[in-house]
């Protein structure tokens, strides 16, 4: 038997695919431990500073470990990321469907197979699609990940089945560009897909993780309205509201485009992913972007300073100064911290279900953050007493 630990960096994606891999390791017979011989670390490469990490993590880790295992995006680049870490480090160039069975049959089986590897979560992240067939002027997805593909409807449903047996009360759709997911087969586009999960005896919650603007048509708002126990949260990638700098992005949609399918939607969270200094944004554009964000609704919006990615369209192109980055950075984050302060504050008197996902703390129906005494893993009712900077506290 082998001890090992896994480790991941980035997006839900990341955190499916490194888990993969653990329950791979898992189900060979190996052991999990925090002093283990063997670390797993999925990467990420979406910016320089996520390919830093990455890096500074494996190093680390080589240090205090028998072998070192970098998997995902950022092994996947075309680049010297990796270069020149320490002869125990193996660099995994392999798509997230082949590393599991890579790293397993490096490390190699054992006789004493665990039937059943379990995700020691309340939620369950599941993947139904990976890639992207887009090509965004700045983004390096489409280089690490390849071209968009869908899991079979079947696979994907009986995953859900497995997971809610496991005790996952919530489950989260992930996938790179969720809205291309097609079982042309079977007959499933998202939506249908959606309905069809809903239906899952004993899911208690479904959520999707990640969605762009182009996918949010009147089926998947009716699959999302009509279903239940979807969750009412939706991220929805807004990048810029600026319509030149979109265009130079190579976005499809325009910033009206943006606010005008978010619409229906008017009483979910909203979530968002926005660069900032992007070659093509002056003083102009980003004011825009701030416009944007607020006539949306955007609660919590994860900011990207733009950095430039190999083999990306605008690799050699970033004219906008750091130090102008930062402080755009900080007012769009400051929009994004009193977006949602006011958000908790309107559900201060007002009830909802809480998911406790580990001590002290959950997330309510819109994926709102609640700090709460309850037992982890149980869904609970509360009511909101005040808000402080770490969520809603339950009164």
């Amino acid at each position: 038997m082998t001890t090992f630990s896994v480790r991941f960096l980035g997006c839900k994606v990341s955190h499916v695919d490194a888990h993969e891999v653990r329950e791979r390791l898992l189900a060979d017979g190996h052991a999990e431990t925090d002093d283990a011989e063997i670390a797993v670390v999925n990467t990420c490469c979406v910016t320089r500073e996520a390919v830093a990490k990455s890096r500074k993590t494996a190093a680390r880790l080589a240090r205090s470990h028998r072998r070192v295992y970098v998997t995902g995006c950022g092994a996947n680049l075309a680049s010297d990321a990796f270069a020149g870490l320490p002869g125990n480090v193996v660099v995994v160039a392999r798509r997230s469907e082949e590393t599991p069975a890579f790293v397993a049959g490096d490390v190699g089986a054992i006789g004493c197979v665990q039937a059943d590897a379990r995700l020691d979560r309340v939620r369950a992240f599941v993947k139904v699609q990976d890639g992207c067939s887009f090509s965004c002027s700045f983004c390096v997805i489409p280089l690490v990940r390849g071209p968009s593909r869908s899991r079979r409807a079947a696979a994907v449903l009986a995953e859900i089945a497995r997971r809610v047996g496991e005790g996952h009360r919530e489950v989260v759709l992930t996938g790179i560009n969720l809205g291309c997911y097609r079982d042309r087969e079977a007959g499933f586009d998202l939506a249908r897909l959606v309905r069809a999960a809903g239906e899952t005896p004993g899911l208690q919650r479904l959520r999707l993780s990640s969605i762009e603007i182009n996918h949010v048509d009147d089926e998947l708002v009716r699959a999302l309205r009509e279903t239940p126990i979807v969750s009412r949260h939706l991220h929805v990638p807004l990048q810029s509201g600026d319509d030149r700098v979109l265009r130079a992005m190579s976005r499809r949609y325009s910033a009206s485009t943006y606010l005008r399918r978010l619409e229906p939607l008017g009483d979910f969270n909203l979530t968002s992913d926005v660069i900032v200094g992007f070659p093509a944004e002056d003083e102009s554009a980003f004011a825009n972007t701030m416009r944007v964000a607020r006539a949306a609704g955007l609660t919590k919006m994860h900011v990207f300073p733009y950095s430039p990615r190999p083999g990306t369209v605008t690799e050699r192109d970033d004219p906008v100064p750091a130090d102008v980055k930062q402080d755009r950075s900080a007012r769009l984050r400051a929009l994004s911290d009193a977006s949602c302060r006011a958000h908790w504050t309107a559900k201060v008197g007002v009830e909802d279900v809480v998911l406790v996902d580990r001590p002290g703390r959950g997330y309510g129906d819109d994926y709102s953050p609640w700090l709460v005494d309850a037992p982890v893993g149980e869904l609970v009712r509360v009511r909101g007493g005040d808000v402080t900077e770490e969520g809603i506290r339950a009164a």
